[in-house]
């Protein structure tokens, strides 16, 4: 059989961490094992998480070209893909019986004729990827929030302030620009007056000497961020929200609100509303009918209805029991299931997928460790320069502060490799705790640990009329009613009903509530 191989890794700066060449051997190995002649390879320095991937397109494109079955070799699944989003693209390969794909480490051949529980393993390979970038990604995000609690700069100081090592905490700070601060400061006094347009103030600037930290000349837009930034009286604004900052300000607040009063000439989505009694589905239940988040009501202090739309008549409100929703949600936790002939196997492949993980956090480490040295190297041969006086002090000031910075964020990503590692392990376990025993541990939970849950096993719920509408999250979806549902489908159809309907596997009573996306 011909064959096409990949590897790839996610930057540049994880080329050598996570050794192409070393997939790339691998690969061809297994191919010479297996008695396949390697027609093309393909070695991708690509996100698979961001943006279009146009390396694993070319890759698809030509074996879309071929008169034969290719055989894709990959050495596992996170070199493949790490969310979901190609899945549809490959399962049309399988279709049309043109691609047969073989994850090397991971022992598994995905074709046409797979069974369910090949493609299983290889949905659960995913999740697992995408569960390591999620985690990455919630340490960005609490890195982030950290910050601003602390009242700490998210990013770049603005022109008027410098980047700077702070010895004592041993991070970075931003300390106020003594060549700059007092030009950016004219700059508001002045526009301040109303008597200068923002082309006569950049003419200004310019005379005045006033240059970015690059030396480059300010232009119009410059003036315009500058003019509209809080840093300068002491707010930082990130993402459209204002949190204050532990530095010294340049203005007054006055001043910058007299300034936006020149410039402007002078001139929601649905939240979740906290109630007096803690109810289950507060929030997290919208109205098929209207597209509002269902209210909630407790009648004679021990009934609880929900208040929706009747799609007959969208006028009229209904009132459902909450008992109706809950029989119906118990219902679906309860088809939620691993039967113990596949547990062994589904941990085992988790093993095989945490190994691999392992691989990816080892080699990202590699990495961002080489990195660190080099820009630590740098910095003292910097210094060198200085001392032998072959650079200006304004030279080393600059250079050394956007060295310090760029070392302090590879520092804080290898922080959150570290804490990412521990996370995925604790999802895995979380994962495979709630597949295997979701009613159980619903029925034990207490109201705000059951609405996690509930946020954690569903992407959408919706009420039309007393039915149930539902998506579950993935890899819930595919565990529903595994035991009865041998013949599993490897392409998702959001017109299929779903199993635990056709196999009877909730209570009779139950089956006029429940519809499934």
């Amino acid at each position: 059989m011909k064959a096409v191989i990949l590897a790839r890794v996610s930057t540049k700066e994880q080329e050598d961490g996570h050794s192409l060449d070393a997939q790339i051997s691998n690969l061809r190995q297994y191919a010479d094992r297996n008695n396949f002649q390697i027609i093309k390879q393909f070695t991708a320095i690509e996100s698979s998480t961001k943006g279009e991937r146009p390396e694993f397109m070319r890759m698809i494109d030509f074996i879309k070209a071929q008169k034969e079955k290719i055989a894709l070799v990959v050495d596992t699944v996170d070199r493949l893909q790490r969310s979901f989003k190609e899945t549809p693209v490959l399962n049309e390969l399988f279709e049309k019986d043109i691609l047969e794909l073989h994850f090397v480490k991971e022992s598994n051949v995905l074709n046409k004729d797979s069974n369910s529980m090949q493609k299983l393993m290889w949905n659960m390979g995913v999740v697992m990827a995408q569960s390591y970038t999620d985690s990455l990604s919630d340490n960005v995000k609490r890195s982030l929030k950290q910050k601003l609690s602390q009242g700490e700069c998210t990013g770049s100081a603005p022109l008027g302030y410098l980047n700077a090592p702070d010895p004592e905490r041993r991070k970075n700070t931003v300390i106020i620009d003594p060549e700059r601060a007092f030009l950016v400061r004219n700059l508001f006094q002045e526009y301040s007056k109303g008597i200068y347009s923002i082309a006569e103030l950049v003419r200004k600037a310019n005379d005045w000497g006033l240059r970015t930290l690059k030396g480059k000349k300010v232009y119009t837009q410059t003036i315009h961020r500058l003019l509209q930034n809080p840093f300068y009286y002491g707010m930082m604004k990130v993402k459209g929200q204002l949190y204050p900052h532990a530095y010294d300000p340049l203005i007054s607040k006055d001043l910058f609100d007299a300034c936006q009063a020149v410039r402007e000439g002078r001139g929601r989505n649905q939240a979740v509303v906290e109630t007096k009694y803690p109810y289950i589905f507060r929030g997290l239940i919208k109205c098929a009918v209207s597209g509002r988040l269902v209210s909630c009501d407790l009648k004679k202090g021990r009934h609880i209805y929900l208040i929706n739309r009747d799609p007959a008549n969208p006028d009229k409100k209904l009132y459902t029991k909450e008992n109706i929703v809950l029989d119906q949600l118990r219902g679906i936790f309860a088809s939620i299931q691993i039967p113990e002939e596949l547990l062994t196997e589904i941990l085992e492949s988790l093993k095989k997928t945490h190994r691999n993980e392992q691989d990816y956090y080892q080699a990202s480490i590699t990495a961002l460790n080489k990195e660190h040295g080099i820009l630590t190297r740098r910095l003292d041969v910097l210094l060198d320069e200085y001392l032998d006086k072959s650079i200006t002090k304004d030279m080393y000031d600059r250079k050394h502060g956007q060295l310090i910075q760029h070392r302090q964020e590879v520092q804080e990503q290898l922080e959150r490799h570290n804490s990412g590692d521990e996370e995925f392990r604790m999802a895995v376990s979380t994962l495979v705790s709630i597949a295997s025993k979701a009613l159980n541990i619903f029925d034990r939970s207490t109201t705000d640990e059951k609405r996690q849950l509930i946020g954690y096993v569903f992407s959408n719920l919706e009420l039309k009329g007393a039915k149930l509408c539902y998506t579950l999250k993935t890899p819930f979806d595919l565990l529903v009613n595994l035991t009865s549902y041998q013949k599993w489908q490897g392409r998702q159809d959001s017109n299929l009903r779903h199993p635990v309907l056709e196999t009877g596997a909730l209570p009779t009573e139950l089956h006029p509530y429940i519809v499934r996306y």
